[in-house]
């Protein structure tokens, strides 16, 4: 079980997969194979999943590459005649056991034919040949077809088809070749079947132009920050994508801003608004929220070489050991488990007792890796739990880091060791059973023991104390984790460390000094190891004297055709020094697995190398010539197109503005119709609100003035009041005086 992403040309047609037969010596055998084309796959909008029966290889039908031709009418008074100028071909299918071709074009029109020359052993022919026929009077009809056959010519026993292209007079252009027509035979489901699930996302690229005003959208709303309750592009982003897609489109939004340089301040900006509304705390994180799944992505992406430091060597250590552990009574098989007791078939209780002193050893080893590694920890990672921390407050502030940490990072690894690339096969039935048990007790840790003894799975009580013991050191580590001041503000493009080792192993290097007797003997066993400065190599991992290849000086990473040496899985790396001179370093994996892995890894730590080539050789030159094309001159421009994506797609892919922009703008405008509907909404929301605080506002000043008005007539009544007082007391004054002067 595997899962690959391709990055495949827009024009291609069909995808074919080829189950093969391995063998030591010699070529491996084709079983048989499955083609989709195109319109199938797209067909299916969430993807094809489906058991489908291997059909035969047919050879008349295993052509691939273009030709270039050019194709004119002549007409004069005397005679007609049909020219046809083949230039070139190109990706020519292979059919000689050196994995080249020898091949020439036939070129057939009513009845008449011509051919090429043989061009030797090469897979890109140059023929640059005029084939003319001789038409007689009514065969100059434009509107009859053309057509040309590419076929591979053998000294002993017919010739192998190699493709044909049917087509018009007048026309000249690149051809795509096409096969005989012949119907494939699904040998009624007597060759197998094979499970596939593939999926077609089309996605075209525009120059980076193009993509700015989103860009500058996106980094606008976290520099500059709203208010926690008003939209943004990333809430509006949030609303219109489906649970299905938030996944896809966090790994995105992790990627771009890793890229400018602020994944911390991205997101501190989701956690903020998460933990705002989160009513309660047991509940903040566990949602696929686009904070949740943003987390959860951005630790992948930028913790996985952390996490295989931390977890391979025990996780080793438990598939060497393939212990037989189980604590629930329901499921204790005795007679799986006579190796305990030399007496014979262990009890119940042995049983017991031995798988909880191997889950304590394996958790105690667990722990005491991980509670040790602050220092290995990525400090970008650091950062973006100190500030998640600053959010809750109390355990609650532990318990926001720890769900992430061990919940959907350590435990999720442990579980199923290979989804993180930490084993190449998953665990058998014996090995996933401890796995399991172990990731139960890590959840518990994680959780910081709240829920120990709530559940239903009380045979688990054995691992308590340990589980108990293990909380309390969790919180001192968390502690000396988020103890760290923040990156700086510079944009932080590499996801790998300088130092960090992102891949090593022994590889087969070409040994291109001196002369060889035999080119397949020139490869030497080296041990490799791959960081984002250099590509060193050794003797063997002990060797203490390394040459190395600086990473900066990289311009290409590509394949070899098999022709090149006779040989398979052998990939090219090509650097440039300081005068400007192209060198190459041949590699052999041992298999086209471990060749994608280390195309994948070289193109991840130099694809922001400048002066990358736009062209290269598949072959090798040898003999005075380029076996792929056959030019003499060593420093020719090479013949087939470089390729700057990696053939993996795993958490580390390396950053692409351009095609991460495209999918998130892909998503917003697939969700134009919900996203019109929320901007209606807020915008409702907005009008109710201005509405409202408009109401709200007249209704004060009408209360301002009744209040206003309530003061006035007071006054007015105390101003009366006052008046009636001065007219009584200018009354009485009156009296007084009457009274005075009266005899």
């Amino acid at each position: 079980k595997g899962e690959y992403t391709l990055h495949l040309p827009m024009g291609f047609h069909t995808l074919t997969f080829y189950v093969m037969d391995e063998d030591t010596i010699g070529h491996d055998d084709v079983i048989g194979k499955i083609s989709l084309s195109k319109d199938v796959i797209a067909a299916q909008h969430k993807g094809l999943d489906n058991w489908l029966n291997l059909t035969r290889v047919d050879p008349d039908e295993e052509v691939q590459g273009e030709i270039h031709l050019a194709l004119e009418l002549h007409r004069d008074a005397q005679r007609s005649s049909l020219h046809c100028h083949v230039i070139e071909a190109r990706d020519l299918a292979p059919r000689d056991i050196s994995g080249t071709s020898d091949p020439f074009t036939r070129i057939i029109y009513n009845n008449l034919s011509a051919e090429t020359s043989i061009i030797k052993k090469t897979r890109f022919p140059h023929w640059d040949e005029t084939l003319e026929l001789s038409l007689d009077e009514g065969d100059d009809d434009e509107g009859g077809s053309v057509t040309v056959e590419v076929w591979d010519w053998d000294m002993v026993g017919k010739n192998d088809f190699l493709g044909k292209v049917r087509l018009s007079p007048l026309l000249q252009g690149w051809f795509r070749l096409l096969p005989l027509g012949n119907t494939e035979d699904d040998a009624g489901g007597k060759l197998g079947a094979l499970r596939l699930k593939v999926r077609l996302a089309e996605n075209r690229i525009l120059p980076s132009v193009y993509y700015q005003p989103l860009m500058e959208l996106l980094v606008e709303a976290v520099i500059s920050p709203s208010e926690v309750d008003e939209p943004t592009p990333l809430t509006l982003l949030e609303e219109v994508t489906t649970v299905e897609s938030r996944q896809e489109v966090a790994m995105t939004l992790v990627k771009i801003y890793l890229g400018q340089g602020l994944v911390v301040p991205f997101l501190d900006y989701l956690n903020t608004r998460e933990v705002h509304s989160t009513t309660d705390p047991n509940t903040l994180f566990r949602s696929n929220s686009l904070a949740s799944k943003a987390m959860e992505q951005f630790m992948k992406a930028v913790g996985m070489l952390y996490l295989h430091e931390v977890l391979k060597p025990i996780i080793n250590r438990i598939f060497e050991e393939r212990k037989y552990v189980e604590l629930d009574p329901c499921k204790i098989d005795l007679n799986r488990s006579r190796r305990i007791s030399f007496k014979g078939s262990a009890s119940e209780a042995e049983v017991r007792e031995s798988s909880v002193g191997l889950l304590q050893t394996y958790l105690s080893s667990i722990m005491e890796a991980i509670v040790g590694s602050v220092s290995q920890c990525p400090p970008v990672m650091r950062v973006v739990f100190k500030q998640l921390h600053k959010h809750p407050h109390g355990d609650d502030g532990y318990l926001a880091i720890s769900g992430f940490f061990f919940l959907r990072l350590f435990a999720p690894a442990i579980l199923t060791p290979k989804l993180f690339h930490l084993r190449d096969h998953h665990a058998d039935t014996r090995t996933s059973r401890t796995l399991l048990l172990l990731a139960k007790a890590l959840q518990s840790v994680g959780n910081l023991g709240l829920q120990l003894g709530h559940g239903k799975e009380q045979w688990m009580t054995p691992l308590h104390p340990i589980i108990l013991c293990s909380v309390a050191s969790v919180k001192d580590f968390l502690d000396k984790l988020i103890d760290i001041d923040h990156m700086s503000e510079a944009p932080q493009r590499a996801v790998f460390l300088p130092s960090v080792i992102v891949k090593e192993g022994f590889l087969q290097k070409y040994k291109a000094e001196g002369p060889q007797l035999l080119k397949r003997f020139a490869f030497k066993k080296r041990y490799f190891w791959l960081s984002s400065e250099s590509l060193s190599y050794a003797k063997s991992p002990d060797w203490q004297v390394r040459s190395s290849i600086p990473i900066a000086r990289v311009c290409a990473v590509e394949r070899v055709d098999e022709n090149a040496f006779q040989l398979q899985n052998i990939m090219q790396v090509i650097t440039q020094d300081t005068d400007g001179q192209l060198h190459i370093t041949y590699l052999q994996c041992k298999n086209v697995n471990e060749l994608n892995q280390w195309l994948s890894a070289i193109r991840k730590v130099s694809i922001y190398n400048e002066h990358m080539l736009p062209s290269f050789h598949p072959g090798a030159h040898r003999g005075n010539k380029w076996t792929c094309c056959l030019q003499p001159d060593r420093t020719a421009l090479g013949c087939s197109r470089t390729h700057s994506a990696v053939t993996l797609g795993d958490w580390s892919d390396p950053l692409d503005p351009d095609a991460e922009t495209q999918i998130i703008y892909k998503e917003l405008l697939q969700g134009r119709d919900k996203l019109r509907h929320v901007l209606d909404h807020h915008h409702d929301i907005q009008v109710a609100t201005v509405i409202n605080k408009t109401l709200l506002l007249l209704l004060l000043l009408l209360l301002l003035l009744l209040l206003l008005l309530l003061l006035l007539l007071l006054l007015m009544y105390l101003e009366c009041n006052v008046l009636w007082i001065k007219a009584s007391a200018i009354c009485i004054n009156v009296n007084v005086f009457f009274i005075i002067i009266s005899p």
